[in-house]
């Protein structure tokens, strides 16, 4: 009696092992979002600065969260559900708004300008 039991309980776990073989692995096709290749970095502080060797200047750190405000607008139209990118959207949005308010308190010219050449708003 014993042995019919393990008998039983041998053929179960090789049905067992038999199913899980035949099981197939999906191919998920992943996309990797890349940050801000530095060829592209360089080329906007390149065009934005205010004089050799400028990074820190409003004008760059504007024109930089806009091409990240792009590429995150364009993740967020492929994975509408992606709530976590939807937040941090919305954090550069509201830092690159505050650097904006900034730039037209201390000099609306160099705003103006800057607005037209990044096609902004406003």
């Amino acid at each position: 009696m014993r042995k019919q039991k393990e008998e039983k309980a041998q053929k179960t776990k090789t049905v067992k092992a038999a199913k899980t073989a035949k099981k197939t692995v999906k191919k998920v096709e992943v996309k990797i979002e890349t940050p801000i290749v530095a060829d592209d970095k360089q080329k906007i502080i390149e065009e934005f600065a205010q004089k050799p060797g400028d990074t820190g200047s409003p004008e760059v750190q504007v024109a930089l969260l806009t091409q990240k405000i792009n590429r995150l607008t364009s993740h967020l139209d492929e994975n509408k559900k992606d709530d976590h990118s939807r937040r941090g959207l919305l954090k550069v949005i509201a830092k690159r708004r505050r650097i904006l308010n900034y730039l037209l308190k201390v000099d609306a010219k160099r705003y103006k300008v800057l607005t037209q050449k990044l096609g902004l708003k406003k």
